[in-house]
């Protein structure tokens, strides 16, 4: 994987994004060159043509990531890559149009757009059958070799099975921990030189999964590993790179206190990232004030009750403040106490069913990302109530209060609305992950994932 401001990225997945990226290039010049003739004008000077074919190739890769092109799903199923792929491209031809027309209709031609559509279309589902093709190929693996038998490595036996891996396994060792779970390994005793034996299995990295480390380390055989080239790894950090969230059965402070990352509190990064939410906050306000004033009369006529209502919620460094948002429950729902919503509520009205399903409701809520109390990515915010539960039962869930919540995360868009101790232990991973590794550039991936989220219903209750 390449790591790509702080954020893993699978070395298949950018290459495809890379070709696709020209491919946009290659589909929005040909039309811009097609049309011109038609008509019989000047294709215009290299300068004007490329500024047209960055924008459009822009709007297209960003639509692409935001629906879920890149995600595992689409990476295993050429099919279904191709129906992503006509939602992206539809979205970001309509986007286009709208700038377009914003600015007087004099940037793009219209027929240019839609011979640029129908280019894109065909050049990325060829890419998918050629490039895509290649990449459960084991040219695009890292080959990974596994000291250790018991059950961290058969974990990441059952991570490397999986069809989207970014790596192969190529053996086990067992480094005498007792009875391997791992029944193919090979003894450490039936190998007289590792480093010999690495370098013939041809692997590029070594992992270590022992369940005891204390007074196990193969220090000697580590170090020769090392020196010869050979990337050594251990297992919670290379769970956090393969999975994108941190393994809390594996973990101690030691390994959080001397990784990297935990930046989001430097002065520059905090300033820009509050810069951003001012602005997204106040434009957001603006855009959709009609559409927050339309369902909360819908709401009012459709239950008894306020259209919105005030909840306190747990933000930075654990003080408390109040989300609002438009009303979905009825005005009774919590008259037995706070409780976690549930798949079918019966709490939810008709309407808050649907206000919920498009997140309409969570709109409200860029008031407190204007007021400084809320981001628009982070960590989604707990009720008191659940958060001094949550805190007795899961270790670390008072390190997600180190930023500031936010109406989206990457926790949101990686796992599924879950009302439960469990779900919310792995949707911790998820924030854990994001609160060690943010950067602008997670934020604007997550902030583009959400769409999907939104788009195919994934998580919504």
């Amino acid at each position: 994987m390449i790591r790509l401001f702080k954020h893993y990225i699978p070395h298949a997945v950018l290459l495809l994004a890379l070709v696709d990226l020209v491919l946009l290039m290659v589909a929005a010049d040909f039309a811009w060159r097609f049309r011109a003739a038609q008509v019989g004008v000047s294709i215009g000077s290299i300068g004007y043509r490329l500024r047209l074919v960055v924008m459009f190739a822009t709007v297209m890769f960003g639509a692409m990531v935001a629906v879920g092109v890149y995600g595992a799903d689409a990476l295993r199923s050429v099919r279904f890559a191709a129906a992503r792929l006509l939602v992206a491209i539809s979205l970001g031809v309509i986007a286009l149009a709208l700038m377009n027309s914003a600015m007087g209709g004099a940037m793009i031609w219209r027929s240019t757009l839609f011979y640029a559509m129908i280019g894109s279309a065909g050049l990325l589902v060829i890419n998918r059958l050629v490039v895509g093709t290649l990449l459960g190929a084991s040219a695009f693996r890292r080959r990974v070799l596994v000291l250790g038998a018991g059950t961290r490595a058969q974990r990441l036996r059952v991570l490397g099975e999986r069809p989207e891996s970014g790596f192969a396994l190529v053996g086990f060792v067992v480094m005498n921990e007792g009875t391997p779970v791992v029944e193919e390994a090979v003894p450490r005793t039936a190998i007289a030189n590792l480093t010999r034996y690495v370098e013939n299995l041809g692997v590029s990295e070594v992992v270590l999964a022992l369940e005891e480390r204390r007074n196990a380390l193969p220090l000697k055989d580590l170090l020769r590993i090392k020196t010869a080239g050979v990337h050594v790894n251990d297992f919670s950090s290379f769970m956090e790179r393969e999975t994108g969230r941190i393994d809390l059965d594996t973990v101690n402070p030691s390994w959080f206190i001397f990784s990297d990352g935990f930046s989001s509190g430097r002065t520059f990064t905090a300033a820009a990232k509050r810069l951003f939410d001012i602005c997204a906050s106040l434009a957001l306000l603006l855009l959709t004030a009609p559409l927050i004033a339309l369902f909360a009369v819908l709401v009012k006529l459709d239950s008894r009750g306020p259209a919105f209502f005030r909840q306190t919620r747990v933000g930075l460094y654990g003080e408390n403040f109040e989300v609002i948002k438009l009303r979905s429950m009825r005005t009774d729902a919590e008259a037995n106490g706070a409780q976690w919503a549930t798949k079918n509520d019966p709490r939810v009205t008709r309407l808050g069913r649907f206000i919920r399903k498009v997140r309409i409701d969570e709109l409200p809520q860029a008031w407190s990302v204007l007021k400084g109390e809320m981001s628009f990515v982070g960590p989604r915010p707990e009720r008191p109530e659940f958060v001094e539960d949550l805190e007795q039962q899961l270790t670390y869930y008072a390190e997600r209060h180190m930023v500031k919540p936010g109406i989206t995360g990457w926790a949101q868009v990686n796992y599924p609305y879950g009302a439960s101790i469990e779900d919310s232990r792995h949707k911790l991973e998820y924030d854990l992950y994001y609160v060690k590794n943010y950067s602008p550039f997670l934020d604007i991936l997550i902030m583009l994932q959400t769409l999907r989220v939104v788009l195919w219903n994934e998580g919504a209750r």
